[in-house]
């Protein structure tokens, strides 16, 4: 597996990144350890690598019990010229929004929802739909997940 590797990072960040993908909970102290590093040490890099943007934050991954209660699904949003920025402040507001990117081809964006029911996610559709600037939107519902490399083992 691949992975971008900015010029700015050496083996102790990457390998600080690693133990912090599988865990971002991981004690200072228990990753200063394992990367035979001190603490102060360990203090400084995370400083370092979210002033930087490399780290932009840390989050909670849902078990799969939880998620195996709602529906996912994949929204391709068109939008008018000039409304991307209010587009995506009034998407950024919506719980249910897993993720958001900017893509090429047919759409301007791809957005990942989640709901915990299918009148729930009718709902979360139509406010996208009837957002200003929103041009058109094609919805795709997640039936299963056959490749799942977000989430370590």
């Amino acid at each position: 597996m691949s992975e971008l590797r900015p010029a700015t990072l050496d083996e102790i960040d990457l390998q600080l990144i690693a133990a912090l993908k599988i865990n971002a909970r991981e004690a200072v102290a228990v990753l200063a350890r394992n990367l035979g590093i001190a603490r102060t040490t360990v203090n400084s890099r995370l400083s370092k690598l979210e002033s930087a943007k490399i780290i932009t934050g840390y989050g909670v991954r849902l078990g799969q019990q939880l998620l195996d209660g709602g529906l996912q699904a994949y929204v391709g949003i068109t939008v008018h010229s000039r409304s991307g920025k209010d587009i995506i402040k009034r998407l950024s507001a919506m719980s249910e929004v897993e993720q958001l990117c900017a893509v090429s081809g047919e759409f301007d964006y791809v957005a990942w929802l989640r709901s915990n029911s299918p009148e729930r996610l009718d709902q979360i559709l139509d406010q996208i739909g009837s957002l200003e600037g929103v041009a058109k939107t094609t919805t795709s519902i997640i039936l299963s997940s056959k490749i799942d490399r977000g989430h370590p083992l």
